[in-house]
């Protein structure tokens, strides 16, 4: 008999992963849980999670629930009678009630090396802080956040020209590949789960918009990991001169030149560069509030930025 699954996701990063457990052999998933359609787009209609989509287009029953801890949906769960769940970037904490229903428990698709960056944002917090590396890692979960044992790790690098973007596509393709062998060897007792360590524990804490604000008493790098951090979603901004008018930064590099913080010290083809705490930030792709993203040679055809002028 195939092992009868139930799978928790409503980001894009958990649907590779609720597609590896699908085309797995051995394995039955018997429904989908994820967050409600939400409104999205220019007319704000009601959209589907990615993860929802997903399902619909393989056949799978979708449940979704306002809360998890529901009662009415609980009996639902119940009644599927499942023998594992895998939860992947779902967006609500479990309660024990649930945690507790499968013969095999619950685990999780965890896009960091716990215990380091426990929480809802560790791909963001790890560029946002120049790691050099990242992972994920399958836990069992508990009552805790993030604080589960551990079944199986997987470090990924964080190279120059990734942002969050490109570095959550790799972390998804990644939990992909482990989830399915991970559960194999689980389910047959061939894994030993491993404790968290007490020591290295840290928090991301979930993102908000505002953290974008670019701060250019800041050095150069920081702000540099603060873009990549925060590309596509929700992403780094500053303000235009005169009218203050909000402009979102794609891509930057630092240079070694120096200025007051937040002084236009050039703008050419090549970048709109800005003074920072140390070294500067040469901007190479910037959009208007309102616009589209333009790179330097659209945006200098268009728009009167001078050096002199003081972004903030």
């Amino acid at each position: 008999m195939p092992l009868r699954i139930v799978f928790m996701g409503t980001a894009e990063l958990a649907c590779p992963s609720l597609l590896a457990l699908k085309e797995a052999p051995g394995f039955e998933v018997a429904a989908v849980v994820t967050q409600p359609d939400r409104p999205g787009g220019r007319h704000l209609r009601l959209q589907p999670s990615p993860v929802k989509q997903a399902a619909l287009d393989n056949g799978i029953p979708v449940l979704q629930p306002l809360r998890a801890r529901d009662e009415g949906f609980i009996t639902q769960l119940r009644d599927l009678e499942p023998e594992l769940i895998v939860v992947a970037a779902y967006g609500q904490i479990l309660p024990p009630a649930i945690l507790e229903l499968p013969r095999h428990g619950c685990l999780n698709i965890h896009t960091s090396l716990l215990p380091k960056y426990r929480g809802a944002a560790p791909i963001q917090t790890a560029l946002l802080n120049g790691d050099p590396e990242t992972g994920v890692t399958i836990m069992k979960m508990d009552a805790g956040l993030d604080t589960g044992d551990m079944l199986r790790k997987e470090t990924v690098f964080i190279e120059q020209e990734d942002d969050a973007q490109s570095l959550h596509d790799k972390l998804a393709g990644v939990g992909a590949q482990l989830i399915v062998p991970t559960v194999e060897d689980y389910i047959h007792g061939k894994i030993v789960s491993q404790p968290q360590p007490a020591e290295g524990v840290s928090h991301a804490p979930k993102i908000r918009k505002q953290d974008g604000l670019l701060d250019w008493t800041q050095p150069a790098a920081q702000l540099w990991n603060r873009i990549r951090a925060f590309t596509p979603r929700p992403g780094a901004f500053t303000h235009l001169p005169p009218a203050g008018t909000r402009l979102k930064v794609w891509k930057a590099e630092v240079v070694s030149q120096s200025g007051p913080p937040g002084r236009i010290l050039g703008c050419d083809r090549s970048g709109l560069t800005v003074g920072c705490g140390r070294d500067a930030l040469r901007i190479t792709r910037l959009q208007l509030e309102g616009g589209r993203a333009l790179d330097m040679q659209e945006f200098i055809a268009g728009h009167a930025v001078a050096a002199g002028q003081s972004l903030r």
